[in-house]
């Protein structure tokens, strides 16, 4: 490129010797460094093949834990860079106690220019929400080949061109997807990073970040074999490339015709459904995720306020429906995890005290201030203080009405931060995840058994937050004896 500026500045005279903007050096430079603006324009389809590793964000023992990971084998993500077309598929083995079981797990999903889908292990294609689309053709161009055809394609936006540290970055808008930030090693000229913004119900405003190293030559391009995924500062996957192949010759990517023909899903429909356990006690029920109410003389109590800010405001709702003399004051959060704490957000704006395990402390008292600018959520629209307080295991919820006892679950493999709550009188434990009534593999139900029996609590029945309320003798009857 600087050689081309240098002969239109001999041959068309001065005024051909003006600098380009300095975006479009950016992106000039980078395209030299990558092999030349016509080897990278000439890219039609990429397909990249490897295996690497995939973090459990959100899911983990505590929320900056980095531990539990799935391997990641036979990863093949093929681009039809003509069609804006797209098709992963990679088998994920999980290195932890897992609620699906240790069994490699296969998936499948694609990109059909704004229509993505996944396809299930009977090979049925199902069509994605239009948030999860927006967020694979930011996938999709968080590759250096991809972003800089767009960027340098007739009729692209770049701007901003910047310079921070040892980088040079610029912003490219792409249909869909919106503003990604390319940066380029100020010396070299090759893409060290591509960033693009996104939306979490937990982590709201989010930055989703590719790291881009180890380059490889390939018939004059230079491409990068180690890619490693940041979502915000979690480390979420780190994929190590074998050669690419460019140009090769593709399997069909289009989306199957139905699947291009649905409409994209629709949030689902919000079912509470409460069934009296005891009384003053209720299963606030209906879904795959579910919550408890217990009444004392003067207030409420909610345990857990999962899945969403739409499940948690109906879960509310309905309690104040059921016990509309008494304001509900307090929100005892089981744990940390992204299914279990969709709703701590929606509890805090309607002014609950959310108690948990002084491990999910930090992390909840950050996900109250984290801004929610992109999808605006009740506590964004109705900023309130949150009142967040740890409470040690044994502590203690109690009136002339009602005695609940918390404890946490130490050595659980699910998670560090896990609570239960005891209600001796009604001899009922209320827990989530520890033990999931029905078919299937239950890897931390000893765990659960174990420290009921340590702590002498006498428990006629389990109230979980998956499943059916069953009696005690369900959880003895999936614990190997050992």
């Amino acid at each position: 490129m600087r050689t081309f500026l240098l002969f239109a500045c001999l041959t068309m005279g001065a005024a051909a010797c003006s600098s380009p903007p300095p975006e479009q050096q950016t992106l000039a430079d980078a395209a030299e460094a990558l092999g030349g603006r016509d080897r990278v324009m000439g890219v039609t389809t990429l397909i990249l093949e490897g295996e690497g590793t995939h973090w459990n964000v959100g899911q983990d023992m505590t929320m900056d834990a980095t531990g539990q990971t799935f391997a990641v084998t036979g990863y093949r993500r093929a681009l039809d860079l003509g069609t804006g077309r797209m098709l992963v598929r990679q088998t994920r083995t999980p290195n932890f106690l897992y609620y699906q079981g240790q069994a490699p797990q296969t998936q499948t999903f694609g990109l059909d220019g704004e229509v993505a889908y996944g396809v299930g292990a009977n090979g049925t294609a199902t069509r994605a929400s239009a948030q999860v689309a927006r967020d694979r053709v930011a996938e999709m161009y968080h590759h250096p080949l991809v972003l800089l055809r767009a960027a340098l394609s007739p009729g692209a936006t770049v701007a901003n061109a910047r310079t921070e540290g040892s980088e040079r970055l610029v912003d490219v808008t792409v249909p869909v997807a919106g503003t990604l930030t390319l940066a380029i090693d100020a010396t070299s000229g090759l893409p060290t990073r591509i960033r693009s913004a996104s939306a979490h119900p937990n982590l709201g405003d989010l930055t989703i970040e590719t790291q881009l190293t180890d380059y490889v030559e390939l018939d004059g391009l230079q491409l990068p074999q180690r890619l490693v995924t940041l979502i915000d500062r979690y480390k979420s996957a780190e994929l190590r490339l074998s050669r690419p192949i460019v140009n090769g010759e593709l399997e069909d990517l289009a989306a199957p015709e139905p699947v291009r023909a649905a409409t994209p899903p629709a949030a689902p429909a919000i079912s509470v459904v409460p069934t009296a356990v005891a009384p003053g006690v209720w299963l606030l029920g209906g879904q795959s995720h579910h919550s408890a109410l217990i009444e004392f003389a003067d207030h409420l109590v909610l345990i857990e306020a999962p899945q969403s800010e739409a499940r948690t405001l109906a879960v509310i709702a309905s309690a104040r429906e059921l016990v509309p003399g008494k304001p509900l004051t307090t929100l005892v959060a089981s744990h940390h995890h992204f299914d279990h704490s969709a709703g701590l957000r929606a509890a805090i704006a309607e002014g609950l005290t959310v108690l948990t395990h002084p491990g999910n402390a930090s992390y909840f008292t950050e996900a109250a201030a984290r801004p929610h600018t992109r999808q605006p959520d009740r506590l964004a629209t109705t900023p309130r203080p949150a009142a967040i307080e740890p409470v040690e295991d044994g502590h203690t919820l109690a009136d002339k009405t009602r005695r609940v006892e918390l404890y946490h679950l130490p050595g659980n493999p699910h998670g560090d931060t896990l609570l239960m709550a005891y209600l001796p009188a009604e001899r009922l434990v209320i827990e989530a995840d520890a033990f999931s009534p029905g078919p299937g593999v239950h890897p931390y139900a000893p765990n659960l058994l174990e420290l009921i029996r340590q702590r002498k609590l006498t428990v006629d029945r389990i109230v979980p937050l998956h499943g059916a309320v069953v009696p005690f003798a369900d959880l003895v009857a999936v614990v190997p004896v050992s």
